[in-house]
């Protein structure tokens, strides 16, 4: 269209004239201003103000606002009255809705929205707003837990940033439900915006103004949590309000390891290294703080290998979930675990920090579980434990016999890796029942551990071997050698070589984990081509006589085991696969040379199949 006229104008119009209508047009458009909004204070003033509409939120009951024109704040004409139903209610689970405006307001000019209610009996609001319009609610701030009496009494929310409130829909909005079961009214007038010099002191936080250290990995996604704003009231208290992400400014310190966009999604970018995540609220900067440490890529824990027809998945990107209510319930007042769960390219992972105790449920509805055999977890200790540690695992089975424990012992040596746990119900002490499971409480029994990474939580049957070629279905003997006898490389039995690394980073194919089995720490190597065993400390063992193992194995053609000395030095001792059941041997140590004997600083085995190991230890005769 622009095109047309402008060859019209060139065929019939002078040159000269034709730049001179172009110049006048340029500053005719130089002298527009952008589209201004009203800056209407009122909200529901003896009625809706212009241009105010209401709409019940989903599953609420559609009919639980009215208004009311018999009880009303200082005998005003009218007031928002609002029904809460009784529990069970067939028209809606709770009271919900909000009010909003089909043009938008001009708001820059307030700093709070002000409102007078009360309620037929004392009662608590679950949550009371503004910025909901229906839409994408970019400038949502709320108040959860409003206390109401029934007297009248003037509350407040405070905007956190007007200044951005240039063009906002969402005047209003409410949700809440009945207390103990039973409903109740409650009544809301005079609601409009104010600019009172009487609301003072703002501060705002991130992560609720805590100053966060994680430990972090590669493709690791986030969300930016606790963002508040509080102000200082009239009456001399503070006011928190939730506050959305858009009223924040967010930095990161080292964009090559971590970027942060404007919602507050963080993404780690690069490592190893640190970025430290910060934000401004306009020219204010906010309480709290997010350092993130790099360790590089992330190790994903190995992929379930059970057909989903033998497993009822409560937490897994690999199987389909059951409804679950929540993985973290924040059981008031003695849990101090919070959750920091995050997504690694498209894998979710539990992340539960400050872990005392900490409990997942499914009880809506419970899961039956009487057709499985194992509770399957997937753990991961980020951080290095102080000494052995020991998790508690709790089952809950709804109704009698309801509570059945197992304490999983994890040795120093297993930090920094993913421990696979096989837990059979059967070692589950005092489970009467699966038939209605309906938790799984993770306590950390002895205080050695002060966080930890969780994925594929499942229960699941034993009639189908979970790897190929199967697993041992009894632990390995137990040994009996005395331990001043003994220098233990891995067993439950003895104490092992301090500082040892089960799996040192040497290029390998192989998948190592810890597994369970009957309630025994078993080393488990999947898909072996090589892998080996760093020991803490380079040992001499020349006073020693044998190399002790214990060794299964279903698939194996191939299997050797090295000892290793410095040079290196190394020598291969041929182990006969595969095994039917567990395989103990005594080496002599003799079949090493020429490795010496007074350095011995690694083993290594090399073949193929899954290997199952436990109980290595170098021993007198």
């Amino acid at each position: 269209m622009k095109t047309n006229i402008l060859i019209i104008l060139m065929k019939y119009i002078p040159i000269g004239i034709l730049v001179l209508l172009f110049m006048g047009c340029e500053r005719e458009l130089s002298d527009l201003k952008p589209a201004t909004f009203p800056d209407t204070p009122e909200v529901f003033i003896d009625g809706f103000s212009a241009g105010l509409n209401y709409a019940a939120f989903g599953g609420s009951v559609p009919t639980a606002f009215d208004v009311d024109t018999k009880e009303t704040y200082n005998n005003s004409k009218a007031s928002m009255r609002i029904d809460v139903p009784n529990a069970g209610d067939p028209r809606g689970a709770y009271a919900g809705g909000v009010y909003f405006t089909g043009v938008g307001r001009d708001l820059s000019g307030y700093n709070v929205l002000t409102f007078w209610a009360k309620a037929s009996e004392s009662a608590v609001i679950d949550v009371v707003g503004f910025g909901n319009d229906l839409g994408a609610s970019k400038y949502q701030a709320t108040i959860s837990g409003l206390q109401v009496s029934t007297n009248w009494k003037k509350y407040y929310i405070p905007l956190p940033n007007s200044s951005v409130l240039t063009a906002e829909r969402g005047m209003f909005f409410y949700s809440t439900g009945p207390v103990d079961g039973k409903g109740y009214s409650f009544w809301i007038d005079e609601v409009k915006f104010e600019n009172l010099g009487t609301i003072a002191h703002p501060q705002f936080t991130i992560f609720n103004g805590e100053d966060k250290v994680e430990t972090t990995f590669i493709g690791v996604t986030q969300k930016i949590t606790g963002l508040t704003a509080i102000y200082n009231l009239p009456e001399g208290v503070n006011q928190s309000v939730n506050a959305a992400s858009a009223y924040f400014t967010f930095t990161s310190s080292n964009e090559s390891i971590a970027t942060v966009n404007e919602a507050g999604e963080v993404s780690v970018a690069g490592g190893p290294g640190s970025a430290e995540i910060t934000a401004m609220v306009g020219d204010a900067a906010t309480l709290g703080s997010l350092t993130l440490q790099s360790i590089g890529n992330f190790q994903q824990a190995p992929l379930p290998v059970h057909a989903a027809d033998d497993v009822i998945s409560i937490f897994s990107n690999a199987y389909t979930n059951v409804p679950v209510n929540y993985y973290n319930g924040y059981w008031a007042p003695y849990q101090t675990t919070l959750s920091a769960d995050f997504e690694v390219n498209g894998d979710q992972i539990l992340q539960y920090i400050d872990f005392n105790f900490v409990g997942i449920e499914f009880s809506s509805p419970t899961v039956d579980a009487t057709a499985m055999t194992h509770l399957h977890l997937d753990i991961y200790i980020p951080n290095t434990l102080a000494a052995d540690a020991q998790l508690k695992i709790e089952l809950v089975n709804e109704g009698a016999a309801s509570s059945a424990t197992y304490i999983v012992n994890i040795p120093v040596s297993e930090s920094k890796k993913w421990i696979g746990l096989d837990l059979p119900f059967s070692e589950f002490t005092g489970l009467g029942s699966t038939a209605k499971l309906m938790q799984i409480i993770f306590v950390n029994e002895n205080n050695m551990i002060s966080g930890f990474y969780a994925d594929n939580i499942y229960f699941y049957s034993n009639g189908t071997p979970p790897p190929p070629g199967g697993e041992p279905a009894v632990a390995a003997p137990t040994p009996t050698h005395p331990a001043a006898n003994v220098i233990s490389v891995f067993s439950d039995a003895y104490t092992a070589i301090p500082g040892t690394d089960l799996n040192p980073p040497w290029g390998q194919a192989t998948v190592v984990t810890t597994v369970q089995i009957q309630g025994n720490n078993t080393l488990k190597y999947a898909g072996l081509n090589y892998q080996g065993i760093q020991l803490g400390a380079s040992q001499n063992v020349s006073s020693m006589v044998f190399l002790h193992l214990d060794f299964w194995t279903a698939n194996s053609t191939v299997l050797n085991i090295y000892l290793i000395s410095p040079g290196p030095v190394e020598t291969p001792y041929s182990l006969t696969v595969p095994t039917s059941g567990w395989t103990s041997i005594d080496i002599p140590l003799s079949s090493f040379a020429p490795v010496s004997l007074s350095d011995v600083i690694q083993l290594k085995f090399e073949g193929n199949g899954d290997i199952y190991l436990d109980n290595i230890y170098f021993r007198k005769n």
